[in-house]
């Protein structure tokens, strides 16, 4: 029993001087590419196709006192995602983000985990050979994505974002970023 409580209290003591992990705070930019599948739910001329999506993010995290942060970002993207069918062609554009997310570290490198949520705005177009119309829905985005810090303040990452605009249009993303921090 007197081996385990010394056992218990090293380990105790060793956990305390190992210095936290933080998620780096501070401003940040980065570049975004990726896989884009837009959705409009129509019945029997639903519109679901598959493109590029690629554009610019940029952020802010606000470190907190047990190693995670709070962040905001904004993001500008376009697409390629475009489908043709019965009911006339579909053409997914720029779409507008501006959220908060949560970080969490996962190394001593810098490197994290995070959620994310917030409003978007996207334009659609849509064209049946004798008019075209184009409108910009509002609607929510949720994501989770992990960054990996290279050296110095560079770093890339993953994420998953699903986004719900009204009209019944919805859209599944996966991006890669490349970014740094200042």
């Amino acid at each position: 029993m007197n081996k385990f409580i010394a056992l218990a209290a090293v380990s105790a003591a060793a956990l305390a001087a190992t210095p936290a992990s933080a998620v780096p705070s501070g401003p940040r930019v980065e570049a975004l590419v990726g896989y884009d599948q837009a959705r409009v739910d129509l019945g029997a001329n639903d519109f679901k196709d598959e493109g590029v999506l690629y554009g610019i993010g940029a952020g802010y995290d606000f470190g907190l006192s047990n190693g995670a942060a709070l962040g905001v970002d904004v993001e500008a993207t376009d697409s390629t995602t475009r489908e043709s069918n019965a009911g006339g062609t579909l053409n997914a554009k720029r779409d507008l983000y501006a959220g908060g997310r949560v970080s969490l570290p996962i190394d001593a490198n810098n490197s994290n985990v995070y959620l994310k949520a917030g409003y978007t705005n996207a334009r659609f177009r849509v064209s049946n050979g004798l008019v075209s119309a184009s409108d910009n829905l509002d609607g929510y985005r949720l994501g989770a994505g992990a960054q990996f810090s290279l050296n110095g303040k560079a770093y890339i990452g993953g994420e998953y974002r699903y986004s719900n605009y009204e009209n019944d249009v919805s859209r599944h993303q996966l991006a890669a970023t490349i970014g740094t921090r200042f």
